[in-house]
Parts: C-alpha cells; sequence; structure tokens
C-alpha cells in the first residue's frame, strides 16, 4: 500500500516534523555558547555528505547518484559555510536551501510504511530537512549577515555551476551510451542532474511546456529566483538606497 503519495497524510506529518525539528533546533541553541551551536550545526551540516556516500555505496550505480544535484552541492559546501564562515557561501546558501525545501515539497516517495523509517527515506529525508534549516539559523544566530553585494555573486556562480552541470549531463549520457550502461530494470541509463535534460516534476513541467529545450527551459527559474532575493534582501536594499540618497 503506498502511504507516502503527493501531499498525503504521511508526506504532511514529515514536513509537520521537518518545521518542528528545525524550531526545536532553534530554542535548544538559542541561549546556548557559540562553541555549542557551531559543534552541533557543524556535526549536523555533514548528514548531507553521508547522504551522498550512502547513495554511491548503496546502489552499486554510482554515475547516478554523483553530487551534481544542487542539494548535494549544497550539501558539500554547508559544511564548508560553518567551519570557514565564508559570507560568499553563507549568502548563497539562502538561496540553494530552498532547492532542499522544494524537494521535500515536491517528492512523493511510494514508500511502504515499514520503510518509513528505513535508511533510504532517512538519508533522504533528514539531510534535506538540515539543509534547508541550518543555513537559516546560521543567519538568526549571527553566523552570518544578509548583504546585497552578494546578490549578483550568489546568482552568477548557480548559473555557472548549473552550466558545467549540464555539460557533464551531456558527456557522461554520451559516455553511458557508449558502454550500454543498464539499469536493473534492462533499460538504458541517462543522468539528468540538476534537471538540465528534462522536467522531473509539475513546476519544471510547466516551465518546458514554455521553452521546450533542455538546459534553456530552467532558466524561467530565474525570474522566480530575482524575485526571492529581492524580496529576501529588501531591508538590506532599502538601507543601502537611504545610506548612498
Amino acid at each position: 500500500m503506498d502511504v507516502w503519495g503527493w501531499f498525503g497524510i504521511a508526506h504532511l506529518v514529515s514536513l509537520i516534523v521537518a518545521a518542528l525539528i528545525i524550531f526545536g533546533l532553534y530554542f535548544l541553541l538559542k541561549n546556548r555558547r557559540d562553541t555549542t551551536k557551531w559543534i552541533v550545526l557543524g556535526i549536523l551540516s555533514f548528514s548531507g555528505i553521508a547522504a551522498i556516500i550512502f547513495n554511491l555505496v548503496m546502489w552499486d550505480s554510482p554515475l547516478e547518484y554523483l553530487p551534481l544535484h544542487l542539494c548535494s552541492i549544497n550539501a558539500i559546501l554547508l559544511p564548508i559555510a560553518i567551519f570557514t564562515r565564508s559570507r560568499i557561501i553563507g549568502n548563497m546558501l539562502l538561496l540553494w536551501s530552498v532547492g532542499a525545501l522544494f524537494a521535500n515539497l515536491m517528492t512523493f516517495l511510494p514508500t511502504e510504511a515499514s520503510d518509513l523509517y528505513g535508511a533510504t527515506f532517512l538519508f533522504f529525508y533528514l539531510p534535506h530537512i538540515f539543509e534547508f534549516g541550518i543555513p537559516i539559523l546560521l543567519f538568526k544566530f549571527g553566523y552570518f549577515k544578509k548583504e546585497v553585494k552578494y546578490i549578483a555573486t550568489t546568482i552568477g556562480i548557480t548559473m555557472v555551476i548549473y552550466t558545467v552541470v549540464h555539460i557533464i549531463n551531456k558527456l557522461l549520457n554520451q559516455h553511458l551510451i557508449r558502454i550500454n550502461a543498464t539499469d536493473y530494470l534492462g533499460e538504458q541509463i541517462q543522468v539528468n542532474y540538476m534537471y538540465s535534460i528534462k522536467p522531473d516534476n509539475p513546476l519544471l513541467e510547466l516551465f518546458w511546456r514554455l521553452i521546450p529545450y533542455e538546459y534553456w527551459y530552467m532558466f524561467l527559474v530565474f525570474p522566480i529566483v530575482f524575485v526571492y532575493l529581492a524580496i529576501l534582501y529588501l531591508p538590506q536594499i532599502l538601507k543601502r538606497g537611504k545610506n548612498t540618497a
């Protein structure tokens, strides 16, 4: 029996639990010493890297599970942001963390009830919670500050990484065809990191209907990104405008 569904009972409960975990971390840590916050968030930040390793070794098909999705790259950068306190990465994660939220919102895994607490589920679910929540907590606890000058950096780096990943998709798919790599169903393996080749959920399918071309259709995400960042940084933008007036 499929107990998950898309916004089914199990999915909704998982979203509520995710929110409780993030709020729980905030209230647990807000009055703690900076060292305690740093240690706890630092340890939890490695959950995404643990998930990357799990997927690489678990499914006996590492080329399909390379850390080239946005959430996987986010998982790699999150501990780097904490331990280096890079303001560039910190501000960038305010955008990328939304990808982790979107992943949990749009996922509709046909998971059996007995598997809801299994390793496969947990290695997907928990890292995405922390990849969304920890960047928020880092700003809330004052590790980073929103700086308008990093908006352009965030968008520029995101576009470059997306382009590089698309090139990797094309080259890797050619290689997979050349070696006739097939999955357990006997179907040709093709990768679609960062979904640059084709859509994978209803929102991206809408973009595809508007621009039915691989790579380019995802550029419809960027107007949404601009609006999101403009709203997110609005107080800083207004303050900067007053200072330069």
